[in-house]
């Protein structure tokens, strides 16, 4: 079987996850800007492989199988390193499980609904969703650099990047809602 472009850049995503995971443990400058780098590399692929697919009609069933496996792989690692470094603390670690919840919960829907042949498809809310949560991992992960490259008013690039994340969390639950309400909609029919 011959992978197409848009197949590659998210087996891509997948693969890079090791050098992300190690790169985070860098020393310094290197430490904070590689992960960073990686992560928006990460994000951007996520939104080009599914244009791509769609442009070229290369939409496939490993892409479909393989597109949200990537991003929830991406998105869980940089929150638990975020976690287990203390750069997301205290309270905050509440808008982390939040969105993890939400994603395995939104996966395990999706899953039942597609026995069903039931097809939930992402809001525009939802995408909104994503750009949230992908800025606010990439400015958290830029962490003591961060000030260098987001630093507006009296506000730091942690205040910026927990701002975004809680913002995240809460769009997190309203479109998490939305899919269970629409999925046990279905359900009960």
């Amino acid at each position: 079987m011959k992978l197409k472009i848009p197949n590659i850049l998210t087996i891509g995503r997948i693969i890079i996850v090791p050098i992300f995971v190690f790169t985070f443990y860098l020393p310094g400058l290197l430490g904070d800007l590689i992960p960073f780098f990686i992560f928006l590399l990460a994000s951007f692929t996520d939104f080009l492989d599914g244009l791509l697919a769609r442009l070229y009609k290369q939409e496939s069933k490993l892409g479909e199988l393989l597109d949200p496996i990537a991003d929830k792989i991406i998105v869980a690692t940089a929150l638990v390193l975020l976690v287990m470094n203390d750069t997301i603390n205290n309270y905050e670690v509440i808008a982390a499980i939040i969105i993890l919840i939400r994603e395995i919960l939104i996966s395990g829907l999706r899953e039942f609904l597609a026995k069903s042949q039931v097809a939930m498809p992402v809001t525009s809310l939802a995408k909104f969703k994503t750009f949230i949560q992908m800025l606010a991992i990439a400015i958290l992960l830029t962490g003591d650099s961060g000030n260098q490259l987001v630093n507006f008013q009296d506000y730091n690039s942690h205040t910026i990047g927990i701002v975004l994340l809680w913002l995240s969390a809460f769009l997190t639950l309203y479109t998490g809602y939305d899919y269970v309400k629409k999925g046990i909609d279905h359900a009960i029919d």
